[in-house]
């Protein structure tokens, strides 16, 4: 795999220039709506919190994906990334009972597990080899404090010291420093300190305090979410941001949501990357959740891509939404598709039906069905690469339209 200059695959700096040069679609020119937005992205201006409330009520959905797509191939050409990757999730017992979550088991339950380091060093042993992130989240485990994630993180970088680790929702941060009687800086000093090298940003859900109490209450609150966040990345901690859609907000509580983010972003730059997934009711307790179609899924990204004009990349979690909606979101404003994954629960036990098997092969046919270049990328996006198939990968891979 040939290594090329980072300037060269990191996307392009400059993108509003290229934005301003690109030939406008039909679809977006003959909508005196999205014309109007087109010409403010044209000025530098952002599209106003009312302006993405307007999006997600539009119904000129072919302009809005066209519209992301020109953001997004302003500032990524055909650039598609992902990285080598694995999940372990530390443990699935935990105090809260979120509503929306199948994940979650009670310390007597008979599935209730929690990794000692031992078994979680074990769980990354057969992947080590062809994966350069482990990405761990987990329970509000009662007993557990700090002293248990810094072994953990530390036998892990003694072990295996290519692999990043990308670890710790805002809540887990809370939750181990109000039992380690810490300040949130503090704990993330000590974990950092110990091999903590980023946050992956879950939990966000909507950053809507009175969404959370229908559907997460005892988590965090919205501005502890974002303070959590706030303070790693004034200790260049870089995190992503997740929004959880599709149960019981409204519109406007979406478009405040991604408000919210870019707000901070404005004032710390620490968000790689903006990561939607829709909610999936398969095993959890939210019978009145509303669900998003696939329209809806793609609306979102597609509008994401739109108003979170500082956040740099947007991620089509294809653990979520399995290959073919991930494709989809691809052409709608996503530039990202996450990674080989290998092992994953949580969304597992929420229903995803998204293959655990795919390799770095497969992923790069998914990203070449739409005419784009996949580039691996590390965890903290500041190496990249064009990824080389294997010659003879096709003898052995499902078509794109019979995965999941």
């Amino acid at each position: 795999m040939k290594v090329v200059e980072t300037s060269t695959l990191a996307g392009i700096s400059d993108w509003q220039t290229k934005f301003k040069e690109s030939k406008v679609p039909f679809s977006i020119s003959s909508d005196a709506f999205l014309t109007k937005c087109h010409t403010l992205i044209c000025n530098d201006q952002r599209i106003s919190l009312e302006l993405g409330i307007q999006l997600f009520n539009h119904n000129n959905l072919s302009g809005i994906f066209a519209l992301a797509n020109l953001i997004k191939k302003s500032r990524y050409e055909n650039y598609v990334y992902f990285n080598e990757n694995l999940h372990v999730n530390t443990t699935n017992i935990c105090v809260l009972a979120c509503r929306f979550c199948a994940f979650r088991k009670g310390p007597r339950h008979s599935e209730a597990y929690s990794l000692n380091v031992k078994e979680y060093l074990e769980q990354i042993k057969p992947f080590a080899n062809r994966i350069d992130e482990v990405h761990s989240v987990g329970g509000l485990h009662p007993e557990w404090t700090i002293e248990h994630y810094e072994e953990l993180y530390r036998e892990s970088k003694k072990r295996y010291p290519h692999i990043m680790i990308k670890s710790l929702t805002a809540v887990e941060i809370k939750h181990i420093a109000n039992r380690s009687e810490l300040s949130i800086e503090d704990t993330l000093i000590r974990l950092s300190d110990a091999g903590l090298d980023s946050l992956p940003g879950g939990g966000a859900e909507i950053l809507v305090d009175s969404v959370r109490n229908r559907i997460c209450r005892g988590k965090e609150s919205s501005d502890e979410y974002l303070n959590i966040h706030k303070i790693a990345h004034n200790l260049d901690i870089s995190t992503n941001c997740t929004m959880l859609f599709g149960t019981v907000e409204t519109l406007e509580e979406r478009s405040i949501h991604l408000d919210k983010l870019r707000m901070l972003q404005d004032e710390t730059n620490g968000f790689q990357c903006f990561v939607p997934y829709p909610f999936l009711p398969d095993n959890s307790r939210l019978p009145e959740a509303q669900l998003a179609s696939l329209n809806e899924i793609l609306r979102v990204i597609a509008i994401s891509r739109i108003m979170l004009d500082n956040i740099p990349h947007i991620k089509a979690y294809r653990m979520n939404l399995g290959s073919k909606v991930a494709s989809l979101a691809l052409l709608a404003g996503a530039d990202d598709i996450d990674g080989t994954v290998s092992h994953e629960e949580i969304m597992q036990e929420a229903g995803s039906k998204a293959r655990l098997d795919t390799d770095s092969d497969e992923l790069s046919r998914l990203i070449e069905s739409i005419d784009s270049i996949p580039i691996k990328r590390n965890t903290l996006y500041t190496e990249f690469s064009i990824y080389q198939r294997k010659l003879n990968d096709h003898s052995r891979r499902l078509p794109i339209s019979q995965q999941a």
